[in-house]
């Protein structure tokens, strides 16, 4: 089969990575061409557009860069029409793939969704959107079987990727990946600031305002691979180091984390590395968002899919050093670490086990 595949953000690209990677192995003769990043490259195919170039945060931020966004909907759509490819799949990245799903279905291409749009946060009307013209849409959080089933549509639970890429990780020495960075002998802080440069330079200085406190710790700052190295480099110093795209290394070799909400949060519990969870957006995107985001009480996917709190959540106003330094020391030692820890097995076992990718794989080649 031919297929087509959109991912526009750094976690779309390692899910979109790995389920090539299944399709593969069910599909000898099967052809990618995708919009993604480098680890869906390396899985072979043609790479259209990066995430690097699609990849726009906050309402402000979306209007500012309105003609970009529209241009490339343009040129995807005239790429799609001249590739006819026989399945396309949308992973996550909803403004733009929904947009999208409703032009491929209407030249006969079968529409496939991997992982949901977080509708059950908001835009909940765009389930109709979903109903019209996807084939299937396949979840990974158990909660949004519910939420479909709800809106009569059916939808495959297909696990959790993140399962799938962890579990293949090769066991690591924490000696030798200080070593190999140029790290020192202190125990690790990991840095997660997320992966569009705003983004980055406005959470990486509220978090290493938290330095004077932590003195026996270094700090690492986990790098982004769609940021070039030169861009991290006026924030380190004899004790804050940069390490590029070693996240998972990383976390395996750090005490604690601080990360800005996202996929990474889920990321990093799943490594078991107790963390506190940092958001600060625009105040106009801020304000925006509170009036569109209904029933949600978290921003994180650990505690959203716990369903109460389990990792600390500090978010616009509240994300300052004096909270910073309070919740991080008390994840670095003590009862609260272990209660942490202990919720970080639960919450696996919610995820259910491995092999997202492969049950997705199957779902779409049933499309034949």
């Amino acid at each position: 089969m031919k297929y087509y595949i959109i991912a526009g953000e750094a976690s779309g690209d390692l899910h979109g990575s790995n389920l090539m990677k299944a399709l593969k192995q069910k599909d000898s003769n099967a052809e990618f061409r995708f919009w993604g990043g480098d680890l869906m490259e390396k899985q072979g195919g043609t790479l259209v557009k990066h995430y690097r170039d699609l990849a726009f945060m906050g309402f402000l931020e979306v209007a500012m860069n309105l003609r970009t966004i529209l241009n490339n909907i343009k040129f995807c759509k005239e790429d799609i029409k001249n590739n006819k490819p026989d399945v396309l799949i949308l992973v996550d990245y909803p403004g733009f793939n929904l947009r999208i799903a409703k032009f491929a279905k209407e030249l006969g291409i079968k529409v496939v969704y991997y992982i949901s749009p977080q509708l059950w946060a908001w835009k909940e009307g765009r389930v109709e959107i979903i109903k019209k013209y996807v084939d299937e849409m396949m979840v990974i959080l158990p909660f949004e079987e519910d939420f479909y089933k709800k809106h009569k549509v059916h939808s495959h639970f297909v696990g959790h990727p993140l399962l799938d890429a962890i579990s293949t990780l090769q066991e690591i020495s924490i000696e030798g990946f200080k070593k190999e960075n140029g790290l020192n002998g202190k125990e690790i802080i990991a840095l997660l600031p997320g992966s569009r440069k705003q983004e980055v330079e406005k959470m990486l200085e509220m978090m290493l305002s938290v330095r004077p406190y932590f003195k026996e710790y270094q700090f690492v700052i986990a790098g982004a691979p769609s940021l070039p190295k030169e861009f991290y480099e006026k924030y380190v110093d004899e004790n804050v180091h940069f390490v590029s795209n070693r996240t998972y290394d990383l976390l395996r070799c750090s005490k604690a984390a601080l990360v800005t909400s996202g996929t990474a949060t889920l990321e990093t519990a799943l490594l078991n590395v107790p963390e506190v969870v940092c958001y600060r957006g625009s105040k106009v995107s801020y304000a925006i968002a509170k009036r569109l985001v209904k029933n949600i009480k978290y921003i994180s996917l650990v505690n959203l899919i716990m369903d109460r709190e389990v990792v600390k959540e500090l978010i616009q106003n509240d994300l300052n050093t004096k909270n910073l330094v309070e919740e991080l020391k008390k994840i670095l030692e003590g009862g609260m670490r272990a209660e942490v820890l202990r919720d970080y097995e639960l919450l696996r076992e919610k995820l259910g086990g491995e092999g997202a990718s492969e049950n997705a794989a199957e779902v779409i080649l049933k499309l034949q």
